[in-house]
């Protein structure tokens, strides 16, 4: 099998195939072929090559994407509209495709819920066009990734491939937003290349989750860890009459006991995908062990760096092809299958002394108290780490009665088994939940907030 989303590219959807869906309307391909082609036309008569596409309808945002893509165009997709961001970004667009003017000054093509009224064909294109996406990278800054659609395609292909036997007959939904790579691939690309339909807006509460569940017998999940770990409080904790025939989970490694938690609920634990914008999906797991190795796609290769012990990766996805070090260390347990072993760029330096990041986070998470915890370096006054917890129960239970210097004093204690104390964390702060965005990751500017009063 190969070629699946180009093909599909080719030739566009059947009039008859379900697009998209949501509580009150349906797309299906005849009326989002006239909308690309409406919007195609207009693309095609500018010769502005570079767009920025943001819409939150993800029926919307298809159109856009799809009529970019055949138009020959780059499109520019920001991880979010928030005016700061935008702005960071404002050198790399000429023009904006989205359902509402988000730059002065730049050429608008809006994105609409009517019908275009015209017979215009599917478009046909001599060069479909790439797609510039952001990771904030362990620094916190926008870098650019650029996907091409042969790449795109390769992972489509390979997703299907792989995982085709256990979706029958499956409508898609999603908790994660499709302006970022996860989402892009697995509820927008891979279910218009494989004729599913997906849910035109994203999932916000776990009753709309269950509305849909008991509507639909198939249904597949695009969520995070984030989420997921989140949802058996929701769901009381009770196995479900109606569960989702398959929940995938992507942003990180998802606990044991989360996935020990879905699979009582549903009746089997999620399929987490491992990988990064950059490198696209690497390896895949579904947990029934504790510390449960990652198998690697078929259609890639992997070694270990015999110096730090960092992923090198051979894949399809890659514009390259050299072995691509990742910032992973892994150590690899069988043909194709390793277990990761934290971060290795996360390392800073902090009264002159380098540390990893990741691995005072770990040790951190070891103690009986800490369910979760991530550090930050804050630059003032001076440069000093802070640590952003939350306890478990039976830390809450000692907050509660012995205060926060006594919990702050013990995890110290804990924290100096391993490192100086002049490297400690000197700010401390214990939020019920991480701050996370729509993907379920812990974005820098965010856990900055945390330490912006004391």
């Amino acid at each position: 099998m190969t070629g699946l989303l180009k093909n599909w590219l080719a030739k566009g959807p059947s009039s008859q195939q379900l697009i998209s869906f949501n509580h009150h309307d349906i797309v299906t391909g005849g009326a989002f072929t006239a909308q690309v082609a409406a919007l195609h036309l207009q693309l095609s008569q500018t010769p502005a090559k570079r767009w920025l596409l943001a819409c939150d309808s993800s029926d919307l945002f298809a159109v856009g994407l799809c009529a970019g893509l055949l138009a020959g165009k780059q499109l520019i997709l920001p991880a979010n509209t928030q005016s700061g961001s935008l702005s960071l970004l404002t050198h790399e667009f000429d023009g904006v495709i989205s359902d509402m003017p988000l730059c002065e000054g730049k050429a608008f093509f809006p994105l609409k819920k009517e019908l275009a009224n015209n017979t215009l064909p599917w478009p046909q294109s001599e060069q479909l066009g790439s797609l510039l996406l952001f990771t904030s990278g362990s620094s916190g800054q926008p870098k650019a990734i650029e996907k091409t659609i042969a790449q795109l395609d390769a992972e489509v292909t390979v997703l299907e491939s792989t995982f085709a036997a256990h979706l029958p007959q499956c409508s898609v939904i999603a908790t994660v937003s499709h302006q970022h790579i996860y989402g892009l691939l697995f509820k927008i690309l891979w279910p218009l290349a494989a004729s599913r339909p997906f849910l035109s807006d994203l999932v916000e509460y776990p009753e709309t989750l269950t509305y849909y569940t008991n509507l639909f017998p198939n249904l597949c999940l695009i969520s995070s860890p984030a989420q997921l770990s989140r949802l058996p409080d929701a769901l009381e904790h009770q196995p479900q009459m109606r569960s989702p025939s398959l929940v995938f989970s992507s942003g990180g490694p998802l606990s044991f006991q989360a996935a020990n938690d879905i699979s009582h609920c549903y009746g089997k634990p999620p399929i987490e995908v491992y990988g990064s914008t950059e490198t696209g999906g690497i390896a895949y797991r579904r947990q029934s062990v504790e510390n449960q190795a990652w198998r690697t796609f078929a259609s890639h290769r992997i070694h270990q760096d015999q110096q730090d012990g960092a992923l090198l990766l051979k894949s399809p996805y890659l514009d390259t092809s050299q072995w691509l070090k990742c910032d992973d260390k892994i150590s690899l347990t069988g043909d194709g299958e390793f277990q990761l072993l934290g971060r290795l760029d996360r390392i800073v330096k902090i009264e002159e002394k380098r540390l990893s990041l990741a691995q005072m986070e770990d040790l951190l998470v070891a103690h009986p108290f800490v369910a979760e915890a991530v550090l930050a370096v804050l630059e003032q006054p001076r440069t000093l780490l802070g640590a952003a917890i939350v306890l478990s129960p039976l830390g809450q239970e000692q907050l509660e009665a012995e205060g926060k210097l006594a919990i702050n004093n013990q995890l110290k204690a804990h924290l100096l088994t391993q490192f100086e104390r002049v490297t400690l964390p000197k700010r401390w702060r214990y939020p019920a939940a991480l701050p996370s965005d729509n993907q379920g990751k812990h974005l820098l500017s965010h856990i900055l907030e945390l330490f912006e009063h004391d």
